[in-house]
């Protein structure tokens, strides 16, 4: 019989660690292939059950939350290890768990609070913001806004940016595991807090959505004239890091493609675009230096009549050839007077664009001497193309908050997501796709996306992806899409809503950590022990831990 009782708490550890499994792979069933936008909500609040549970300890949390986010992070980032091996895709997915699993220990200390749902979400966002800027400047792929971009929730991106749609549907799913533990239990005053917080969170959110909604669909009926744009998407040769010794393949591609368009609107199968976006790196030949590149862009401009955005790879003046030092521009090549205004990326990826540590790192792998030497640029990020600014966010760019932001706010009125996923695949490109339709409805601009393999897209402001391309084929889209001028509540007011949310998060962190060292003795560990106190003579207890 002692064995038996020995082995319950291991059983237990066993299914809540079970538990914390499936909601990892709940969460990642919300992006794509799967794109279950329902599932973060789930996922979340399946670890929101583990973790509120009256025996889970903080160190228990801990591993708790690792699993999550092994189990979340691991089928999400499995591109990474397509060409470079296993074990980058691994490394990178074990350092994104450490942010779950640091949620974990704190939500466990926290759980004791009333309305802790509530306090979760708000410490969720934090931690989220953490990962998007730590360490090498950030990771913030995997972000639960991301995730919600075919839900109804992702209209609170025009409100208050990705940060309010991972707070709101952190709240959803950890109110939803809240109601489950408490409602059996709320005969017992103590819980009747927590379930009204949890009520009036779910309602709130529920109207929110209700409400915005519609200001989401109309707001393209005050929009300014339309723009006709093309798309083209020229293809690689093969995908693989290798496609970079067909640098010259890649751009034929885009020209034999864009010469394809300019027929088609010679015989009217196509109309005349005002200009034309190609893809991140459909130039890797440095065009202002190699003549044959250029006259090839030079004859794909003439062609088409219109300016091209053209994605190229240029030398900076410290460049060598044993530290090829360049930068990852769009440049806006004119029919006439030939190159002109240009974006160099401002956020460049490390361990892909660039290697930190390269001195260091290059005598314990190979890979370091793979990694580019690109430098970040500076810029507002907008360009000029037939009279028309557009903001250009690149490839990695996008999922960065501040890149279309800062493109907007300096007059962008349409946003242009070149990007080059040659290098990793179809699921990849399709996250990425998701990013780009959030960015959309916060920013209420058209988006353009152009991929040298796809999936190149273009969006509404409403989000809603009018035309796309299949992956790994040449193709072009043709479409009109409005100029937007104004500013959306997320454009202007986003950033302050983020600090918001930490601040409340670093607020109540810090005072249930105080709370547990003026009664160092509470027997179970929650800060519902540590914080009953007098107030005007009566005992003053918060929600306990259910």
């Amino acid at each position: 019989m002692g064995e038996v009782k020995a082995g319950r708490p291991l059983q237990r550890r066993l299914a809540r660690g079970a538990c914390a499994v499936a909601g990892g792979l709940l969460l990642a069933a919300s992006f794509s292939p799967l794109s279950w936008w329902l599932s973060a909500i789930a996922g979340l609040a399946v670890l929101a059950w583990v973790l509120a549970g009256p025996s889970t300890r903080p160190l228990g949390g801990f591993g708790y939350g690792l699993l999550f986010g092994l189990a979340f992070y691991l089928p999400l980032l499995p591109w990474v290890g397509n060409l470079v091996g296993p074990a980058p895709w691994v490394a990178l997915a074990l350092m994104c768990a450490l942010f779950p699993a640091v949620f974990a220990v704190v939500a466990v200390l926290l759980r004791g609070l009333t309305g802790w749902p509530l306090w979760w979400a708000a410490w969720w966002a934090a931690v989220e913001w953490l990962k998007s800027v730590v360490p090498f400047g950030g990771f913030p792929w995997g972000v639960v806004g991301f995730s919600q971009a075919d839900g109804p929730l992702a209209v609170f991106a025009r409100l208050g940016g990705v940060a309010l749609v991972s707070f709101t549907a952190a709240l959803l799913g950890f109110c939803v595991a809240a109601l489950a533990l408490l409602v059996p239990r709320s005969a017992r005053t103590d819980v009747k807090g927590t379930i009204a917080v949890c009520v009036v969170c779910i309602a709130l959110v529920s109207i929110g959505a209700a409400a915005i909604g519609p200001i989401v669909r109309n707001s393209t009926v005050d929009a300014g004239p339309m723009v006709t744009v093309a798309v083209v998407q020229g293809n690689v040769p093969r995908l693989g890091l290798d496609f970079n010794a067909q640098r010259r393949a890649v751009l034929d591609n885009h020209v034999r493609q864009t010469l394809q368009l300019a027929e088609d609107i010679r015989s009217g199968r196509a109309a005349q675009p005002q200009f034309v976006i190609w893809p991140e790196n459909s130039s890797d030949i440095d065009p202002l230096l190699n003549d044959d590149a250029r006259r090839q862009i030079t004859r794909a401009t003439t062609a088409i009549g219109a300016p091209i955005l053209v994605g190229a790879v240029l030398a900076r003046p410290e460049w060598s050839r044993s530290a090829p030092v360049s930068s990852n521009s769009v440049i806006v090549w004119d029919p006439l007077s030939g190159p002109g205004q240009r974006h160099d990326k401002k956020i460049v990826q490390p361990f892909g664009e660039y290697l930190p540590w390269r001195g260091f790192l290059r005598h314990l792998s190979g890979y370091a001497d793979r990694a580019g030497y690109f430098t970040a640029g500076t810029g507002s990020g907008v360009v000029q193309a037939a009279g028309v600014p557009v903001g250009v966010t690149t490839c990695w760019e996008v999922i960065f908050d501040r890149a279309a932001r800062e493109a907007v706010l300096n007059g962008a009125q349409i946003l242009a997501v070149p990007s080059n996923n040659a290098t990793f695949n179809e699921q990849m490109s399709r996250q990425q796709l998701a990013f780009a339709k959030i960015r959309a409805i916060e920013h209420g601009r058209s988006v353009v996306v152009a991929g040298t393999t796809g999936i190149s897209a273009v969006i509404t402001p409403q989000g809603t992806v009018v035309a796309d391309t299949e992956f790994f084929e040449p193709a072009y889209l043709v479409n009109r899409i409005p100029l937007q001028t104004n500013v959306t509540p997320a454009t202007r007011w986003a950033p302050l809503l983020q600090w918001a949310l930490i601040a409340i998060a670093a607020a109540t962190v810090i005072v249930t950590l105080i709370g547990r060292i003026l009664n160092p003795a509470s027997p179970t560990g929650d800060i519902a022990d540590a914080a009953n106190h007098r107030v005007n003579g009566r005992v003053w207890r918060p929600s306990q831990r259910a």
